[in-house]
């Protein structure tokens, strides 16, 4: 019987444990896709206690918690912290075989130095330890600890990026920490909070918004904006990919239908979001930024939840949706009008893994490495058997040397763990070839691709190692 998560935790063959201990385990994060509050690193926020930065916003253990039973009143609601602090204890040693139970106990190992594993009767102890240390261990020093060479948080065209600014010109944090431009609400022309936004975008802009034509315009402003404070990466969450095609004169008769609160079709819809991110992405293309795209969640499913809680609590869910036509016509539109820049691709639903690998094998470019690709197993996926998954259908279908490699996609700064655990997931991948013959033992060769996935893809793809 294995120790539990010792040091050579998932890695199950000498050849991962060299791959993971003699390169992975050493090299910095890149964190190219995260939730991250820039205020929060700039002001170098001192946490109170374990329950407000382990609980505070993460909707993975709060839905976890409602699956045991936990009153509402120990996830998001009043009780004191260390009461949702035990309430998590509480229910953790249920949660056998989850992700969640491992990345819980990484980050009690390499934060707080604790290798007991958690449970309602180790609670108080764990609370203890895990507070005093937190005295001294501010959202800097976790970024340091954890060896975070970059960081993109994810902003609203709107934000004034004012802490980032303030973080750049900070000469004693080495971590460099660069926003990411996320355009969804101006894009949701069918969201109820659509006329409202483009109003607050208006503002932002310093013009009226009156037609398509200076949606476009107050976009790219901000898109210059955003440039001017070292962003290199734009995100968009899309309930599905769509596609459709109208000429300007009717782009705008739906604009005009949607600011006075009426009600525009599907196809209309289509229409103007594959409109718009259009002229996003030739903007992408031009500043040579890398356009990253989230699709499939089915949101806010719980409406008596949501009505209460609001957005991004834990009532998101997987939805099978995919027209897999429009993903290969959006693209095939981009590249006819040259306006695809490097696209990665984040299907929520694992049986997607083939289509988006093939379709984004068709439209690769000379001298670029996976110009389009799929992105890391995320969300609901980012499991062990989801990281497998991943890993195999990009062996598979495309070439896995090319990968960009982890990201957090977290609120947490306790969850640069999540790398650790992608690498040593990967390094098990990788050994599991060598020691069925499947691959050489090349050790030079395998140490490369290794790195090249693990760091140095997402470097120079992002266009940082320039």
């Amino acid at each position: 019987m294995k120790p539990f998560m010792d040091k050579d935790f998932i890695l199950n063959s000498d050849t991962a444990k060299e791959l993971y201990h003699n390169t992975a385990a050493k090299l910095p994060i890149i964190d190219y896709h995260c939730h991250i509050d820039a205020k929060e690193i700039a002001e170098d926020r001192v946490f109170d206690n374990i329950a407000q930065v382990w609980l505070g916003g993460d909707h993975y253990k709060w839905r976890a918690m409602r699956i045991c039973g936990t009153p509402e009143n120990l996830v998001t609601g009043d009780a004191p912290d260390k009461d949702k602090f035990f309430a998590f204890a509480a229910a953790a040693p249920k949660m056998v075989g989850s992700p969640l139970y491992h990345w819980a106990h990484l980050e009690l190992q390499r934060y707080f130095d604790i290798t007991t594993p958690l449970s309602e009767a180790t609670a108080e102890e764990i609370w203890n330890e895990c507070n005093k240390k937190l005295k001294t261990l501010s959202a800097r020093k976790m970024i340091e600890k954890s060896n975070v060479e970059i960081i993109c948080t994810t902003n609203d065209p709107t934000e004034d990026l004012i802490y980032h600014q303030q973080i750049a010109k900070d000469k004693t944090f080495p971590t460099k920490v660069y926003p990411a431009f996320r355009p969804d609400k101006a894009v949701n022309i069918d969201k109820p909070d659509f006329a409202p936004y483009i109003k607050t975008l208006a503002k932002v802009w310093g013009k009226d918004i009156k037609t398509f034509a200076d949606v476009k315009a107050a976009i790219i402003s901000r898109i210059d904006y955003f440039a001017n404070n070292g962003c290199r990466a734009a995100d968009h969450g899309l309930d599905f990919v769509p596609f459709g095609a109208l000429d300007d004169a009717a782009l705008n008769k739906v604009f005009k239908k949607a600011m006075q609160g009426k009600p525009v079709t599907k196809a209309e819809a289509d229409a103007y979001k594959t409109a718009l991110i259009a002229c996003c992405a030739n903007e992408y293309t031009r500043r040579d930024w890398v356009m990253e795209v989230h699709y499939g969640v089915m949101r806010n499913v719980n409406s008596i939840m949501f009505n209460k809680l609001g957005a991004d609590t834990g009532y998101d869910t997987v939805n099978q949706h995919l027209d897999a036509e429009n993903l290969a016509k959006l693209l095939d539109h981009l590249l006819k009008n040259n306006a695809l820049p490097r696209t990665v691709i984040f299907p929520i639903d694992p049986s997607h893994n083939t289509a988006v690998e093939t379709i984004a094998g068709a439209f690769q470019a000379e001298g670029i490495c996976g110009r389009v690709q799929q992105g890391a197993a995320w969300w609901f996926n980012d499991t062990k058997i989801g990281m497998e998954t991943q890993l195999k259908a990009f062996s598979d279908l495309s070439v896995l040397g090319c990968f960009i490699g982890m990201l957090t996609d977290s609120r947490s700064f306790l969850s640069y763990t999540r790398h650790e655990y992608f690498r040593r997931i990967l390094c098990n991948y990788i050994g599991e070839l060598v020691d069925k013959g499947e691959y050489p033992y090349d050790l030079p060769t395998l140490e490369k691709i290794v790195a090249d996935i693990c760091h140095d893809n997402a470097k120079a793809y992002f266009g940082w190692d320039k």
